[in-house]
């Protein structure tokens, strides 16, 4: 069992976490060339303005800098109405001939009921997290290892990017990632300090909100709401700022760096790729019995070369 307030992260999984070897101790290529795209299109327009940040819930985690509650101000910016998709990023390689971190060092992190016992490929588990395996040969074309493809996916958000690989679509896009501020913002759809991007309840009149863990984790999921992995990226209903996905589905890169002090300045002169990136949103590998990190206002974060099956992001643009 975890200390409260120090529950571990369920979906989640570090490059830090495997022994690093050779190529993994360099820098990504960054090879995206800017792209200028057109603002509106498939963004939303969010005027800014004052909103409470964070949270006190006492079903909040404290040690992740959730809190104290503060009141925020950020300016007017664009915002893509659902996570980057497959083929989405699928452009941007065809374009650029990007390759992602998890290419360069030749595996990344996949949940474990993905992949076949007799699976001929390299397979490494985390002792800590056991249900999440070290898969030589994934990353996002072939998510789930070689013999996989997203052909049947490219409407869903595209996975196995870490928070460099979101940087350099973003850049390519005319775009960036977004603030954590701007990200919390977002996804409050307008409401104040509600749990969720659509108020308090989980499941109003018995209705699936977002793409979550059902059942007992991590060993039966029930799909109650109608997925097993990713979903979609415009399933269910948008939040009141037209926004899909804002909780649940897989976990969205923002531009910060992580401190569980939220007033604390940080010297980024210090840090470097093991240094962590906040992440918001929850994925669908969240479950309340271990990690409810689903809320609008949880938290995590990872280092900059990770990447997983349950990470991706969207793009913010600022007004010009």
């Amino acid at each position: 069992m975890h200390e409260k307030g120090k529950q571990a992260p369920c979906c989640q999984a570090s490059r830090a976490d495997i022994e690093r070897e050779g190529k993994e101790d360099s820098a990504p290529k960054l090879q995206a060339k800017e792209k200028t795209v057109q603002l509106k299109e498939r963004m939303v327009y969010l005027p800014g303005g004052d909103f409470l940040m964070g949270t006190e819930d006492k079903e909040g985690f404290p040690f992740d800098g959730e809190g104290p509650v503060r009141k925020v101000k950020v300016d007017p910016f664009y915002i893509d109405a659902h996570t980057v998709s497959n083929g989405d990023f699928t452009q941007f390689v065809k374009e650029t001939g990007y390759q992602t971190e998890a290419e360069q060092f030749g595996w990344s992190f996949v949940f474990y009921e993905f992949i076949s016992p007799d699976a001929p490929f390299n397979v490494q588990q985390l002792p800590n997290t056991p249900w999440w395996l070290a898969v030589e040969g994934a990353y996002w074309y072939q998510p789930e290892g070689p013999g996989s493809t997203i052909d049947d996916r490219l409407d869903h958000p595209v996975i196995h990017v870490s928070w460099n690989d979101a940087a350099a679509f973003s850049n390519w896009a005319g775009k960036r990632l977004p603030t954590e501020a701007e990200w919390e913002f977002a996804a409050r759809g307008g409401l104040e300090q509600k749990k969720y991007p659509w108020g308090d309840e989980l499941t109003p009149n018995g209705e699936h909100y977002c793409n979550i863990w059902q059942g007992d984790f991590p060993r039966e999921n029930t799909e109650e709401d109608g997925f097993f992995g990713t979903a979609p990226v415009q399933s269910f209903p948008t939040n009141g700022f037209g926004l899909y996905h804002m909780a649940g589905n897989v976990w969205e890169w923002c531009s910060d760096w992580f401190t569980n002090t939220p007033d604390k300045i940080i010297d980024s002169n210090r840090l470097n790729s093991q240094s962590p990136k906040v992440m918001r949103g929850g994925s669908y590998l969240c479950h309340h019995s271990y990690c409810n990190r689903y809320r609008t206002a949880a938290r995590s974060s990872n280092t900059m070369d990770s990447s997983t099956g349950n990470m991706g992001f969207r793009c913010v643009a600022d007004i010009t």
